[in-house]
């Protein structure tokens, strides 16, 4: 079986920062800056983060197991890593939505891998779907906690998400379209987007009052205002927040507030807090800061690294949820039909 998957370069090497940074400055804001290199300005003097950007990189959300106290690869570990992408990672296979980097690890103490990331009976996209894979020497985008690992949830968030799970949570989303989760609706995948090499591009479009922040997954865009106006009121919420920008230096920070839903799991109170800072000709690093008391006991924060596209975004026109809402429910339908003939003729 061949395997095809295109490897990206390596991008793992740490330089000095072009700019001065303070001595609280955390060292992977300034991750693979450029030597000499002058981050290019608008005609207002702010760093110039327009263009298309792409999240298309390998390293997992947290922390691998095999990687417990490993924060960073050396360029042997990398080269070993690319091979094992090679052996185990065939473009044949289901696309991997989860993390790629844990499977293939998995793979190598197993000595084989099942390439079926979420759907074992219809299955899912190809492999091939992916966009090319980019590699750093990183081995989690959770740089805070130093551990890799995104920190416990509180006791009150523990009991709510067993809760939710022991009264059934996605066993119900048969009733009606509103049912279902707004994804597979084509309505938005939540905002700011962290998934990679699916539909993981953004463009950024700056002006001096606003910026906006497009990503492609079904066409979400955030326009952040920039001229110090305060958030909404608490009673004001939305789906992707609400979102404010200001400069400190030479990143742009872009907090958020007034979820409707929360961000990965957490309560509509959580406060995100991105930072971009343009590292090179060719990368921005992304950081994103989560706090939310009420959901994990400490805030954290992960740093992606997103570059440079050459081509454009183009229209994200998701039909799933429109084309096949009717056969969604027909099958809910159909499956409760079966069950009450199934009764019906168990109590004969």
């Amino acid at each position: 079986m061949k395997h095809l998957l295109a490897l990206g370069a390596t991008f793992g090497l740490a330089a000095a920062a072009v700019v001065a940074q303070s001595p609280d400055t955390p060292p992977w804001r300034s991750f693979g800056s450029a030597p000499g290199w002058e981050v290019p300005r608008t005609p207002d003097g702010h760093p110039d983060l327009q263009g298309v950007w792409g999240n298309n990189h390998v390293t997992p959300i947290t922390r691998p197991r095999q990687w417990k106290d490993k924060q960073s690869l050396t360029e042997v570990e990398l080269q070993e890593l690319k091979g094992l992408f090679a052996q185990y990672v065939d473009q044949g296979g289901d696309a991997i939505f989860t993390s790629v980097v844990q499977m293939v690890l998995d793979a190598k103490e197993k000595g084989e891998i099942k390439q079926i990331s979420y759907d074992p009976t219809t299955g899912n996209y190809e492999e091939y779907w992916m966009s090319g894979r980019e590699f750093d020497t990183r081995t989690s985008l959770v740089v805070d906690p130093p551990d890799g690992q995104i920190p416990a949830l509180t006791p009150e968030a523990q009991a709510q998400r067993k809760q939710t799970f022991a009264a059934g949570f996605g066993s119900s989303r048969e009733d009606g379209p509103e049912d279902y989760p707004l994804s597979e609706r084509c309505i938005s995948y939540g905002a700011p987007y962290q998934g990679a090499g699916y539909n993981a591009y953004f463009q950024i479009v700056q002006s001096p009052e606003a910026v906006v922040l497009l990503q492609e997954m079904i066409h979400d865009a955030r326009t952040v205002p920039m001229d110090g106006r305060p958030h909404l009121p608490a009673s004001v919420r939305q789906l992707h927040g609400d979102s404010r920008g200001h400069w400190e230096g030479d990143t742009l920070v872009v907090e958020t507030t007034n979820y409707i839903n929360g961000f990965r799991g957490s309560t509509p109170n959580v406060r995100l807090t991105e930072r971009y800072t343009r590292a090179s000709e060719d990368f921005i690093n992304w950081e994103i800061t989560v706090d939310d008391p009420a959901t994990w006991e400490q805030s954290w924060t992960l740093m992606v690294r997103l570059k440079r596209a050459s081509g454009q975004l183009y229209e994200y026109a998701c039909h799933e949820g429109n084309y096949s809402m009717a056969g969604m429910l027909a099958g809910a339908r159909r499956a409760e039909q079966k069950a009450a003939e199934a009764a019906a003729k168990s109590a004969r």
